[in-house]
């Protein structure tokens, strides 16, 4: 017997043939696939042992709509039953056996690698390879409680993407008794290259892509139960609108750890890596219409369609949320369950949002965001690369006007912050019910009421052709402060990742202009803010001394302040990935000159800001 990570172990009977395999000869017409919501699971439970026959074939996917575009991919279907994407559901209980015979019905000459319990583990380089017609028998125990998966692939492993990561499903293993009162939602994936190096993909929540994706219907306080599952090789960072959630357990496919009550993080972003799973909790907890999506903008926007638009950007640009997003979203309506609050009286601010002039025709006019601080329309220009810092005040109401001076609509979504859904900035979207906000149309604007019910550091960004506007710099940070503190800026440094908006050649910090050298005293505490906001990719941000590393205390993830048991000195290094902050205290006790750094997903330093520490 040999382990599988540690909450399966798998003895393999191995049942590899090279006759035909069952079933009736392929139909010129595929089977079509039928979205995989894994409420049902597969298989037959009888005495302890639960026994499930797969096959491999060909059916037709139409992840958009039923008369939408569709590709010919090939999928997991249950013996005598209709394919589906993602594959069948196993879910048993702790200590059950499980025995699976999957079958190769495809008719190429690929054959087929399957990962999982009694494979191999999901980045083995070595192959179990299933060629046409053949079949094999795995056995494995499911021991201890978790979420993992398994799986097949095209060819051999390769470290990225080979373009069949539809042909992957959830193995969910509950502990005896325990009601089953959660979801799952697991990310699918397809892709093919086309001949002029174009990609044709699908990204898809449960077989299906927006906005055909399942929207969920819940209550105001309600208590979710979410498992989040990630087979695919690329990295994820789902975001929640309007409300925090609880991750209680990260797991890699493989192993699966739950953990401790006083390490259970609250977050609106969490990373999902390659081959990841999630257990997540969390309670809506204002009425009206969010989202949950992936935050790379690749993934969300009107490319993200198997048959992306060939229309000059229409899409991109369109106000019909079924058309400028696409892809990795879900759904999400909470009704209330008590009378909304008055608000009190809110402050008032006034923002401009315009666009600056480009250097020449090799860069990006830049568009900013800026808080005007005269008349109502204030400037008319961008006062920098960047967009304004904006500091407010936890539980003081605040409005802000965004008025839009640009040629084409757009939308600003307050990223973290827990307020009206018809604020939140998703043009068809925000609201309740069919009352949805409209986009910020050209020479109009927009009131967002902002509630504010913590202090720390949030995002603002553009909702609405994503990619474009988000990478000309349309996005800033936002700090909310205690009652009765001042912004502070020789104690408080935000560093904020986004695209170089002059130049679109790569990522910068606080918009790429130069900033001066920073001097502060042996022994003052500093708190750096850290934003990134990229269209896509990581960003890595630390504090060096030299070439020597350092530390620091973090204190905050998202805007959510951290507990004392994860608020704990170590190193002074933090990777975070598009829509995280993260806050951080730093107390430097030797004089020395000190960086704080930014490295690119290349691993190139793309930032460097000196901070000289004197005695």
């Amino acid at each position: 017997m040999r382990v599988f990570g540690c909450g399966l172990a798998a003895l393999t009977v191995i049942a590899l043939t090279g006759c035909a395999a069952d079933g009736a000869p392929a139909s010129a017409t595929p089977p079509v696939v039928v979205a995989n919501d894994n409420r049902t699971p597969a298989g037959t439970l009888r005495d302890g042992v639960l026994t499930l026959d797969l096959d491999v074939v060909t059916a037709r996917w139409y992840p958009e709509s039923p008369t939408g575009p569709h590709v010919d991919v090939a999928t997991f279907a249950e013996r005598g039953k209709a394919p589906t994407i993602p594959a069948p559901l196993i879910r048993v209980t702790a200590g059950t056996r499980v025995r699976v015979v999957i079958r190769n019905q495809l008719t190429d000459s690929m054959p087929l690698g399957l990962w999982g319990p009694g494979l191999t583990t999901l980045n083995d380089s070595s192959t179990i390879a299933l060629a046409s017609g053949a079949s094999r028998t795995v056995e494995f125990t499911a021991e201890k409680s978790g979420s993992y998966m398994y799986g097949a692939r095209r060819g051999p492993y390769s470290p990225i993407s080979n373009g069949s990561e539809q042909l992957a499903g959830a193995i969910v293993v509950d502990e005896p008794g325990t009601p089953i009162d959660d979801r799952i939602i697991v990310v699918n994936e397809w892709y093919v290259e086309n001949a002029d190096k174009s990609v044709r993909n699908v990204y898809a929540f449960n077989g299906r892509s927006w906005p055909a994706t399942e929207h969920f219907d819940v209550t105001e306080g309600d208590t979710l139960h979410w498992r989040v599952l990630n087979p695919t090789t690329e990295v994820h960072p789902i975001h929640l609108h309007g409300a925090y959630f609880r991750v209680n357990a990260r797991g890699d496919g493989v192993g699966d750890t739950v953990y401790a009550a006083d390490q259970r993080r609250m977050v609106v972003t969490e990373v999902m890596n390659a081959r990841s799973t999630m257990q997540l909790t969390w309670s809506p907890a204002t009425p009206g219409n969010w989202l949950f999506h992936c935050h790379n903008s690749y993934h969300v926007s009107a490319g993200a369609r198997l048959d992306m638009p060939n229309d000059g950007g229409h899409d991109a640009h369109s106000t019909d949320p079924q058309k400028h997003m696409a892809g990795l979203v879900l759904g999400i309506a909470v009704k209330p369950r008590a009378a909304i609050a008055t608000r009190a009286v809110a402050r008032q601010l006034s923002a401009v949002i315009a666009q600056g002039v480009a250097k020449d025709t090799a860069h990006v006019a830049p568009m900013t965001l800026s808080l005007a601080t005269s008349s109502r329309r204030g400037a008319t220009v961008p006062r920098g690369p960047r967009s304004d810092l904006i500091v407010l005040t936890r539980g003081e109401p605040t409005d802000i006007t965004v008025h839009n001076t640009l040629g084409e609509s757009t939308s600003i979504h307050w990223h973290g912050l827990e307020l009206e859904s018809w604020s939140d900035g998703v043009a068809g979207v925000s609201g309740v019910g069919k009352q949805v906000a409209p986009p910020i149309a050209p020479r109009d604007s927009f009131v967002a009421r902002l509630t504010l019910k913590r202090a720390g550091t949030f995002i603002y960004h553009t909702h609405l052709n994503d990619h474009a506007q988000l990478s000309a710099g349309l996005y800033g940070p936002l700090v909310v402060l205690e009652p009765g503190q001042q912004w502070d800026p020789t104690r408080d440094l935000v560093f904020t990742a986004g695209l170089d908006n002059t130049a679109l050649k790569g990522p910068a910090v606080n918009g790429g202009s130069a900033e001066p050298e920073f001097t502060v005293r042996m022994g003052q505490r500093l708190r750096l803010r850290f934003v990134n906001i990229q269209p896509e990719w990581p960003a890595t941000f630390e504090v060096v001394r030299e070439t020597a590393a350092t530390t620091w205390r973090p204190v905050a993830k998202d805007g959510f302040e951290l507990p004392s048991s994860q608020s704990v000195e170590g190193p002074a290094r933090r990777e975070l990935h598009p829509g995280e902050t993260f806050d951080a205290t730093w107390a430097p006790t030797v004089p020395a000159v000190y960086e704080v750094r930014m490295i690119a997903a290349t691993g190139e330093v793309a930032y460097r800001r000196v901070v000289r520490v004197r005695r």
